[in-house]
């Protein structure tokens, strides 16, 4: 008696061919890339000044600044795709005499560093002055180069800047290069917020438990994931448009953040992207023209929808008789613009913002079609007469061009080629046409050879140049 089913042979060879061809589909789906979380740098620069020992409430203000920010730090422990780096100004020199040079990176970049941050900050006395504009431009050299992480800049201090230095212009320069997002401040005690705006987000401290609220948000919003949904509408403004690029632009440095090619997610809806909400965003869509979106602000921690109008339509050519027409480019302009927007070929159908458009046919002679209109999901077609097929032949190098004849006139079309090639194939548009040829080898005009011909819609004329 049988233990199993024996399969037959013929059926065991179906199987085995539906493996091999399932199977390499199996293997790409399973090791298809997945683009890793981007690593949150976050330096903190930290201000222990001769001021920062003046009374604030129950201690001083270090003391207090020290106590809040360890627990801050505890509960940041098990945050993934983290790292801390601590900075800190006036605690090397004694003020006076006021040293500006007077910071230094105490714990670099690191994971598992936060028992040494701590460390460093219980130990530090604070005895200097406040060199902010200086500590900042420090900064360049905490951020060692990285292409997938997010730079952070925590300030937090008592006072503004006393060394004559600008702040403002060193935050701004520092994020128009890209080395940082635009940066959070603590003032501790006194609300300078008239003074650190422009460097950053300004969150006010007038008491403990303001410090306490303030690192936290700031915290939340630096880490906490935002995401955007982006509707392309079309002309009915619903969100039915997709399947095109989408580049990011960081506003303030002018430099590309992301690349995200527009799609629907499983219901049917815009796709969820993950962004960094500390940057405000140009939005370039890749429609053709492109359309733009300007000063895009997200909220942290929260889902950002943002709308875009980019209705489109559909451009496709023919040639009559449904002849297949193959590298013939086509010129698309906007109504009216000499600017070309894009060059399609004639057997390719291609998407369009909805609008008039301006087409030129690069056959012989020129085709020129103004105010093609391009309708929402419509496809437009533009037709023109079927061509003929001109082979021009020739057994030397030389010197030659094609001319349409029309009302008794030599219109130029063609200069043939001075190349080894000696066969050119042109698409010409049924009429009366003349080539001119003269051999390069030899040194009379009158050895010009000139031949007329005729080209039918949907033939092909051979032209044979052959010198005197």
């Amino acid at each position: 008696m049988n233990s199993g089913t024996r399969i037959p042979s013929g059926c065991r060879f179906l199987l085995i061919l539906l493996f091999c061809l399932i199977a390499p589909w199996v293997l790409f789906a399973q090791k298809e890339p997945v683009k890793p979380k981007p690593i949150t740098r976050i330096l903190f620069v930290f201000d222990a000044s001769q001021s920062m020992y003046g009374q604030w409430q129950s201690d001083t203000k270090f003391n207090i600044a020290v106590k809040l920010f360890s627990g801050l730090l505890d509960s940041l422990k098990t945050q993934p795709n983290l790292e801390l780096a601590l900075r800190m100004y006036g605690h090397q020199k004694q003020f006076p005499p006021q040293d500006c040079n007077d910071t230094r990176l105490e714990v670099p970049f690191g994971k598992d560093n936060i028992p040494r941050i701590k460390h460093v900050l219980r130990t530090t006395i604070p005895k200097g002055t406040t060199p902010i504009a200086y500590a900042l431009s420090q900064a360049v050299k905490d951020f060692t180069p990285c292409d997938n992480c997010r730079n952070i800049v925590i300030l937090i201090t008592d006072g503004i800047e006393e060394c004559n230095g600008d702040p403002c212009a060193v935050s701004l320069e520092l994020q128009k290069k890209g080395i940082m997002l635009k940066p959070f401040i603590v003032g501790i005690g006194k609300n300078f917020r008239d003074q650190f705006e422009c460097v950053g987000t300004y969150f006010d401290a007038a008491n403990e438990k303001e410090f306490r609220t303030a690192l936290k948000v700031i915290i939340s919003r630096a880490l906490n994931p935002t995401t955007i949904q982006v509707n392309l509408l079309d002309s009915y403004s619903k969100p039915t448009e997709t399947n095109v690029n989408m580049t990011f632009y960081d506003m303030l440095s002018g430099l590309p953040k992301y690349n995200y090619i527009h799609s629907f997610n499983s219901k049917g809806l815009p796709d969820t992207l993950d962004v960094d909400p500390l940057i405000g965003y140009r939005i370039t869509v890749h429609t053709i023209p492109p359309v733009f979106k300007d000063s895009v602000k997200l909220t942290p921690g929260k889902h950002n929808i943002v709308g875009i109008d980019a209705p489109q339509g559909y451009l496709t050519f023919k040639a009559a008789g449904n002849s297949s027409i193959k590298y013939l480019p086509c010129i698309i302009r906007k109504s009216g613009n000499q600017e070309t927007i894009n060059v399609q070929q004639f057997d390719q159908t291609e998407k369009y913002l909805t609008g008039l458009y301006d087409v030129e046919i690069l056959c012989l002679p020129r085709i020129r079609v103004t105010d093609v209109d391009i309708q929402q999901s419509h496809t437009t077609t533009v037709e023109i007469p079927l061509p003929g097929i001109a082979v021009i032949q020739k057994s030397t190098n030389g010197y030659g061009s094609i001319y349409l004849e029309q009302n008794g006139n030599l219109e130029w079309l063609y200069n043939l080629r001075d190349t080894p090639q000696q066969q050119e194939t042109l698409y010409l548009q049924p009429g009366s046409y003349r080539v001119v040829f003269r051999s390069k080898y030899q040194n009379k005009s009158s050895y010009t050879t000139e031949k007329t011909f005729r080209v039918e819609q949907g033939e092909t004329v051979n032209i044979k140049l052959f010198p005197y």
